[in-house]
């Protein structure tokens, strides 16, 4: 007589023994084979809505394997699973069988099994469970099972029905985890795409700071941003971490004039459960969220002095502390800060201290103002424009009002980038179909360089602004077109498409330039 406490035991902690479906089945199946005659065990499963059965592992004496293996039911097979699912409880709770190839069921298996003259038993978790699968035992000598091995057998259903149902969670979380990591993979090279190459102005009037970011990007070093609102501190910032090393990394975005004060603590360093009323879980920082990518401190001259200390322990000791915690926390980050205020005006008052301000100034960037650099503004307008008119739905790009280049070159634009992106937004609305005219900007002849590009008002149409795009980029490579040097790999375009437009514009190229 076999004792079924001992062996229910024993078998199920061979089944609960490892991770690997296939490793646990293959212990369990040595371990049963002592008590019951077999020579394969399957785990299959089955989708209702499909008809199609699909074993996903495979035992014999030689191994375990994961397998993934679909097999379609005809629909009258499909008839009698669906028969044997509505009654469930008056079937017997094991499913036995001489012969694999007799079974209507079995029968669709057998290529799998091997033998058609497997003889069988079968058990399968339970409806409410919301599971629809099996589990399949046979030895192919054919040996009819008794009735204590069929007793032995049912009593690992349920160990081996949970071991199913948990093996296929498991599938499904792997699953949904390869589709998040390549989905990150793609936005980060869509952003890589977006940000840090193709900023707009990064070979004109950003040509020097795009020079000093390819320079500092492959650093660890921290950098402080410096620049009037609206600059685009932010679009350098997520440059620079997409080419650096830690662009597969997270780049965490923090705006330090947004967190009340009484929050900031918890939300940068993170609390663990019980620090304070309300802290009824752990809950992780930015630092920690930023672990092995970039943090970015915007408006850091907003942060408390008490922030300012930690902040500084932070980058010198690599390491954080929660609130309440009591043990320190290692963290890999490169920290990057910005800010439109004096920093050092806040040194002189005690706003800002001074070992921070040193500690953060390593590689310090300034972003030039609009007005500042005013050969840029075609190019931002032409970018914003047909980025605005995808975002409307527009079917068409509107043209601009005879003149308006140059209102908008000659205005001082204190708002910077972001001013000239709203005021592009707000002509789009208004122009229902009309040329662009921008009544709201005035002229501001006296803040006019001499760097201010000469452009021809007698056209209003949004291709001029790109020829004039295109003739500068040829300027500035001294006419060639394709190569490492040419327009094209200025314009991050392919050589016969900038070919293309130059014809379509009736730009001259090669022999004809």
């Amino acid at each position: 007589m076999v004792d079924e406490n001992k062996f229910f035991r024993e078998a199920t902690l061979r089944i609960c023994g490892n991770l690997e479906i296939e490793k646990a089945l293959y212990n369990c199946f040595m371990y049963i084979r002592d008590y019951i005659p077999a020579d394969i065990i399957l785990f299959t499963v089955y989708d209702p809505n499909l008809g199609i059965g699909e074993i996903i592992a495979k035992v014999n004496i030689s191994g375990g394997e994961l397998a993934s293996t679909k097999v379609i039911f005809s629909s009258s097979t499909r008839q009698l699973i669906d028969a044997m699912r509505n009654n469930y409880q008056t079937m017997p709770r094991v499913l036995i069988g001489d012969r694999v190839n007799d079974h209507p069921i079995m029968k669709a298996l057998s290529e799998n099994i091997g033998y058609p003259d497997t003889a069988f038993m079968a058990i399968g978790p339970k409806p409410e469970w919301n599971l629809f699968g099996g589990i399949v035992i046979g030895n192919h000598a054919g040996k009819k099972y008794s009735e204590e091995q069929v007793r032995l057998f049912a009593l690992l259903n349920d160990p081996l029905a949970i071991a199913l149902s948990n093996y296929l969670r498991y599938r499904e979380v792997l699953r949904l985890k390869d589709l998040l990591v390549d989905d990150n993979r793609y936005l980060h090279e869509e952003l890589r795409q977006q940000t840090g190459e193709e900023i707009v102005g990064a070979n004109f009037g950003l040509k020097q700071v795009m020079e000093m970011v390819r320079q500092v990007s492959p650093l660890t070093s921290p950098v402080l941003l410096l620049g009037e609102t609206g600059t685009g501190k932010e679009v350098i910032a997520t440059a620079i971490h997409n080419l650096s090393p830690r662009r597969n990394g997270p780049f965490i975005k923090v705006n330090c004039g947004a967190i009340p004060e009484s929050l900031m603590d918890s939300e940068l360093f993170g609390h663990d459960k019980g620090a304070f009323t309300g802290a009824f879980f752990q809950k992780r920082g930015r630092f920690e969220r930023a672990h092995g990518g970039t943090l970015f401190l915007d408006e850091i001259g907003e942060l408390t002095p008490g922030v300012q200390i930690r902040l500084l322990r932070v980058i010198q000791e690599k390491e954080i502390e929660r609130v309440g915690g009591t043990e320190p926390v290692p963290v890999d980050i490169r920290v990057i800060a910005a800010t439109h205020r004096n920093l050092e005006d806040m040194l002189t008052n005690g706003g800002f201290r001074e070992d921070l301000y040193f500690r953060l100034k390593v590689f310090p960037v300034v972003i030039p103002p609009l007005r500042e650099r005013r050969a840029d503004i075609p190019a931002l307008i032409q970018h914003f424009m047909m980025k605005k008119a995808r975002e409307m739905g527009l079917l068409e790009i509107p043209t601009l009002e005879q003149g308006v280049v140059d209102k908008l070159i000659n205005y001082s634009w204190p708002g910077n980038v972001r001013e000239l992106q709203n005021a592009v937004e707000r002509a789009l609305i208004l122009c229902k179909g009309k040329p662009l005219i921008f009544d709201d900007i005035r002229d501001d002849v006296s803040q006019t360089t001499s760097n201010v590009p000469q452009t021809n008002t007698s056209s209003i149409a949004l291709d001029q602004i790109i020829s004039q795009h295109i003739m500068r980029a040829l300027e500035n490579t001294g006419g060639r077109v394709g190569g490492e040097k040419g327009a094209a790999k200025l314009l991050k375009m392919n050589p016969s498409t900038l070919r293309a437009k130059m014809r379509k514009l009736h730009i001259p190229f090669g022999r004809k330039r």
